[in-house]
């Protein structure tokens, strides 16, 4: 049963992760994909450097997609994807508070989930929307939505940015999937505004979405912490190697990414 879905038009990107730093590096990779486990912080040479020091190396990766993307443009809303977050800096204020020790009142302010996108709108004095999501297995596809719900209420482009990074150690035992460091970004458009012609079009998408159906197997259990890529990198793959579809049941759901052009 089918339950809704949304089309949209890519007019610019970017990627980064340790060791995959150009498009040609990008598409070898979406052709026959990896773990990535390379070592590294992304530049973010856009970003004064004051504040490029308060990012960790997850929201460094996520910064410089940003800043590759929408290359220079402002006023842009904003939407950041991230399933953990900045997990790792969450566990180390639990484990000082368990311990007794002060916590770092700047540590606390770049914990939570849209730590990024503030450090990207302050840095920028854009006061353009920002918005953080963290949907589980289905991430990419509700964040894929709200951008899309921005362009329908009359925003010209939004840009979307989709990272992640490893876990701390002591949530190794509950990993469903090959936790690796990555981010992505997109500027898009509503479909019917983009210029098909256009030198920097990246192409036409739709995404829907209905019930899971009884004999669909759930993306949980395709695979396990040591053989499934995450949500994130499948997107990106999808997108990277131009295919024509992308099925994808988690959760009870079936979501559909189709390139229409």
């Amino acid at each position: 049963m089918k339950l809704g879905g949304v089309r949209f038009s890519i007019v610019s990107d970017a990627a980064w992760a340790p060791g995959l730093d150009t498009a040609a590096a990008w598409l070898a990779w979406a052709i026959d994909p990896y773990v990535i486990a390379g070592s590294g912080e992304a530049a973010v040479s856009g970003m004064p450097a004051m504040l490029r020091r308060r990012a960790g190396a997850m929201g460094k990766m996520a910064l410089e997609t940003a800043y590759r993307c929408l290359d220079g443009k402002t006023d842009v809303p904003t939407v950041f994807c991230s399933r953990h977050g900045e997990c790792k800096r969450s566990v180390e204020l639990l484990t000082d508070l368990a311990q007794g020790q002060p916590l770092s009142p700047t540590s606390f302010s770049l914990s939570v989930h849209n730590a990024a996108a503030g450090l990207f709108s302050i840095a920028r004095q854009d006061q353009a929307s920002h918005a953080a999501v963290a949907a589980g297995h289905g991430g990419v596809e509700h964040a894929v939505i709200e951008a899309c719900g921005l362009l329908a209420d009359g925003a010209a482009e939004v840009l979307l940015v989709v990272y992640d990074g490893f876990l701390p150690e002591i949530f190794d035992e509950y990993q469903d999937c090959t936790e690796q460091p990555f981010a992505w970004a997109w500027l898009m458009q509503s479909a019917q505004e983009a210029d098909s012609e256009s030198p920097g079009d990246r192409g036409t998408f739709s995404l829907s979405w209905s019930r899971q159906q009884g004999n669909e197997m759930d993306a949980k259990e395709q695979g396990t912490g040591s053989g499934r890529q995450p949500a994130g990198l499948e997107v990106l793959a999808f997108y990277l190697r131009q295919d024509t579809e992308l099925i994808r049941t988690v959760d009870g759901r079936r979501w559909r990414w189709g390139r229409l052009a």
